[in-house]
């Protein structure tokens, strides 16, 4: 029995961009489904008028939501909303970096499908069945709870070819950031992109990147971003070295079909770059075909300790040396860090404290963070601390030199461990 039309409305809010970009772009290379409905809501306030409208066109109305930890609780209120609502024909679907780790949790928010990691092909078979009204258990990377009230975790991942999908949709246009690498080899015990994207590095092709550039160009969108776990390493058989032909090869192609009057962004928003990766060279290729006056280096730690207890495989050394290069270079040095890591200690907090105030003469600026203990990463269970008094006297003083959300980080940390870890 098939059901007829369905409609999908992604919640593409700002954090999501990115995220609902590949999801639809993949679906649009679908026979079966590449002409199911799509609509693109940009706020809670927009979100029960735009099911009232799709409903009336639309027997089964499917709606997604790619969530950061942080958004968990606010997403959640959302979902509360449109169940007091909606019962019947509609489905409510989540996806990102909490569900993806957390699948369990997020169900018990209410939603009636969770996707684990990459979920290009799993979405594709996922709207098939469900236009199909197929049993979902032969569906991989997916969680739900079934008729008996069992959860049910498929977790088989799912690994992609970059190259088989557009990094953006073209039929339901929207345009942005070009994804150019996925997963990530150092498996930071703090960060998820290795434990949800694997290990394996998968690069775009430049010939598949210059494709939709080109369309980038046709449309007159000559600024040119790249989305990748670490810019300074695109086309690297491990992903731990730097290639510069590779990088030469993707700017100089990009800069030709854009033109002089084209502007491409490398190693800055939306993407950073180790520290240990920061050379002459490298830095000259910036120079010589992207507009960026600034990188963006994950320091993470002013403390040797620290930086070994999270994996991070590189130096403190490393940080100095990175932001000495690229100031010589006469671009901006941005530099990650995070205050409160697990078994952090005041040495650990007094020896980054040094490293940062001697950045910020070197003139560095700092992308501060607190730590926040995400699902599936080693340091999951980490109970997170707050601020002490002295980092906080320390920030307030460096303020001019300081940015970022470790305010808002500090506030949700706690609640997102109690998430986590409430059934332990």
């Amino acid at each position: 029995m098939n059901f007829g039309k369905v409609g999908f409305i992604a919640y593409y809010e700002k954090n999501s961009i990115y995220s609902f970009n590949s999801i639809i772009a993949a679906l649009e290379t679908a026979p079966k489904i590449r002409n199911i409905d799509i609509y693109y809501v940009k706020s809670k306030k927009k979100l029960i008028p735009k099911i009232e409208e799709v409903l009336k066109k639309n027997e089964i109305i499917i709606i997604g939501f790619s969530i950061f930890s942080t958004q968990i609780w606010e997403i959640s209120e959302i979902v509360r909303a449109i169940r007091k609502k909606y019962r019947e024909n509609v489905y409510l679907i989540a996806g990102g970096p909490h569900p993806s780790g957390n699948p369990k949790g997020t169900l018990d928010h209410g939603f009636d499908y969770v996707f684990i990691g990459e979920a290009e092909k799993s979405f594709i078979k996922f709207i098939e069945h469900i236009k199909e009204n197929k049993s979902m258990e032969d569906i991989p990377a997916i969680a739900y709870i079934d008729k008996n009230g069992n959860y049910i975790i498929n977790k088989n991942r799912i690994q992609i070819d970059l190259n088989d999908y557009p990094p953006f949709p073209l039929k339901n246009t929207k345009y942005g950031a070009i994804e150019i690498a996925r997963g990530c080899p150092f498996k930071c015990y703090f960060c998820q992109t290795s434990f949800m994207m694997g290990t394996k590095v998968r690069y775009r092709k430049v010939e598949e990147i210059c494709k939709y550039v080109r369309i980038l160009k046709s449309e007159n969108l000559i600024d040119i971003r790249f989305i990748t776990p670490n810019a300074f390493s695109y086309g690297s058989k491990d992903g731990r070295k730097i290639n510069l032909r590779s990088i030469e090869k993707l700017l100089s192609n990009v800069k030709e079909i854009i033109g002089k009057n084209g502007r491409i962004f490398y190693g800055s928003f939306p993407s950073e770059v180790r520290p240990e990766h920061v050379n002459r060279e490298v830095l000259q290729l910036i120079l010589d075909y992207a507009d960026n006056d600034n990188i963006i280096i994950g320091g993470q730690s002013g403390s040797q300790r620290m930086l070994d207890l999270c994996n991070r495989g590189h130096t403190v050394e490393n940080i100095y040396e990175a932001v000495k290069i690229t100031k010589e270079c006469g671009l901006s040095a941005n530099v990650d860090f995070i205050f409160g890591l697990p078994q952090e200690n005041e040495e650990d907090r007094r020896d980054t404290r040094q490293v940062i105030k001697d950045l910020i003469v070197m003139g560095a600026k700092i992308h501060l963070h607190t730590f926040i203990p995400l699902p599936k990463t080693p340091f999951s269970s980490a109970y997170p601390k707050k601020l002490d008094k002295r980092n906080k006297e320390f920030i307030r003083r460096n303020l001019a030199k300081i940015y970022g959300n470790w305010k808002k980080h500090e506030k949700v940390a706690i609640k997102i461990w109690r998430e986590l870890n409430k059934n332990n």
